[in-house]
């Protein structure tokens, strides 16, 4: 007798091996990214646009990555350290995470297109 996998309730599993995996090579973006290309430049030295260059944000404070750029006082004062997990709950709910943030995006529920943003993110040394 063969069983069928349950594709949904493996998702968080999925999404956590490709926050892991994506995180070991740099490439090109993923589709995905042109959402977040509309406000964000990713390129090393790149200018900020409607949001901050995001080239190198991984390990940085939030709200400080950018110069240049005018963050909110609440992602200032957040605390937060953009790491693999913040980064992934970010791009799930941004309001939920920073309820003073002034992005607009508002946010992915896919965890595999989140994990394919976040090892993007995390591949940008």
């Amino acid at each position: 007798m063969s069983k069928r996998l349950n594709v949904p309730a493996l998702a968080p599993a999925l999404a956590a091996a490709l926050l892991i995996a994506g995180t070991a090579h740099a490439g090109p973006a993923p589709a995905t990214w042109a959402r977040c290309a509309v406000c964000h430049d990713a390129t090393k030295g790149g200018p900020n646009k409607i949001g901050p260059n995001l080239y190198g944000v991984v390990g940085k404070k939030a709200g400080t990555h950018a110069a240049g750029f005018k963050y909110s006082d609440g992602l200032k004062k957040s605390g937060l350290t953009w790491n693999a997990a913040t980064l992934d709950k970010w791009i799930e709910n941004p309001r939920a995470l920073v309820p003073n943030t002034m992005m607009a995006f508002p946010g992915l529920k896919d965890p595999a297109k989140r994990a394919e943003l976040v090892g993007y993110l995390t591949s940008l040394k």
